[in-house]
């Protein structure tokens, strides 16, 4: 792998081997002030939405439209990122309420949680940066690596990008159904067009929810709450594809061959999630905002951790890069979002495909750097 060169298949297990140990020490400390950061969350989460269209009932004075909207914003975000997606990987499902379990919360989006579980969870934290196998690299619709093929369609990415930023619940509820692969014959036509039609319900409840229901409440605030809502929705889809894309598609990221991960190893795997991941440096306030999704390395090495403790975790997976000799790629928003939209504006343009650099996972010990050698003593 790209990057790795210094490191003999001993290093890369133990490096294995230490985030192993660092997972169960902190299963084993998980308790009641976990289950009441995520329970106040929730309860935040819930006054801000419910006091948000309160206020926007009286949204005919623009005061009260601008409160109820940033309210109802912050509320939708707070919904989708820390609770909606944690939640749905089961971050909580040690608490063992029903209540806040992976197999019986349904978020605030247009994608139907099971479809997203399995495109999210499964798919893209399985074969993370897999060229190929990952459907995340790029959404099936962007080229964010210059190992991708280019297309002509690819000149109108940065607009197409843009307007997907605008409307990004709906571009995943159509993603989790996979067109692009019952076009290429993968799979069914009648798999995918019984989940795009779950999709369609599901989201065809939120368009009722936020842009009928809410608004005829409203009574003569119709206009103002409608427009509120979808305000709101658009200021959550933003700042979701924003931090999800500062994750995943700055430069640095690596990807990789199914070559390359034929027979991985635990620590493999590990390795391969530390280097297709970058982070979000910014306060206490901004990771929660984020979901904690600006610890995407500390997320992507362990999902299943409930993301109040990614901020704990950090010093130590930065420790163990530094040891390894490996990078860890942190940033503001400010650069890592400059960095997207970069990378998204040059690789709109036509230049050649580049297949990752090979490496030969058996490589001699004698042929590393003797600093990834004595980091396995």
């Amino acid at each position: 792998m790209e990057g790795t060169t210094q490191l003999t298949a001993v290093d890369v297990e133990e490096f294995g081997r230490a985030l192993d140990r660092l997972r169960e020490e902190i299963l084993a400390g998980l308790g009641e002030g976990d289950a009441r950061y995520i329970r106040r969350v929730i309860a935040v989460q819930r006054s801000l939405e419910a006091g948000g269209r309160a206020v926007m009932f009286a949204s005919l004075l623009p005061p009260a439209w601008l409160a109820g909207t940033a309210m109802l914003a912050t509320a939708k975000i707070l919904e989708n990122m820390e609770i909606g997606h944690n939640v749905l990987h089961g971050q909580w499902d040690w608490m063992r309420d029903p209540e806040i379990h992976s197999t019986a919360w349904e978020w605030d989006s247009a994608s139907p949680a099971e479809q997203w579980k399995h495109s999210h969870n499964y798919v893209h934290h399985t074969y993370t940066n897999v060229l190929g196998k990952d459907r995340d690299i790029g959404y099936s619709a962007l080229r964010v690596h210059p190992e991708q093929p280019w297309h002509p369609v690819y000149l109108a990415q940065p607009l197409y990008n843009l307007m997907l930023a605008m409307v990004f619940e709906w571009g995943i509820a159509i993603y989790d159904s996979e067109l692009e692969r019952a076009w290429r014959g993968e799979k069914s036509w009648a798999e995918t067009l019984a989940q795009l039609s779950t999709a369609l319900r599901k989201g065809g409840r939120q368009v009722f929810k936020d842009y009928v229901a809410f608004p005829l409440l409203a009574g003569p605030a119709f206009l103002p709450v409608l427009f509120g809502n979808l305000t709101a929705n658009t200021i959550r889809n933003v700042w979701a594809h924003m931090i999800i894309f500062c994750g995943h598609f700055p430069e640095g990221v690596e990807v990789f061959t199914e070559e390359q991960i034929e027979g991985e190893t635990r620590g493999e795997w590990y390795l391969r999630q530390m280097l297709g991941s970058v982070n979000i440096e910014g306060s206490a306030l901004f990771h929660v905002l984020s979901g904690n999704l600006s610890f995407q390395i500390e997320h992507h090495l362990f999902p299943d951790l409930p993301s109040n403790r990614y901020a704990q975790i950090a010093p130590e997976v930065r420790a163990l890069c530094a040891r390894f000799g490996l990078p860890y790629n942190t940033g503001p928003l400010l650069r890592q979002t400059s960095s997207v939209w970069k990378r998204i504006l040059r690789l709109a343009l036509p230049g050649p495909a580049r297949r990752p650099v090979e490496t030969d996972k058996n490589e001699e010990a004698g042929a590393v750097e003797s600093r990834g050698a004595s980091s396995a003593a």
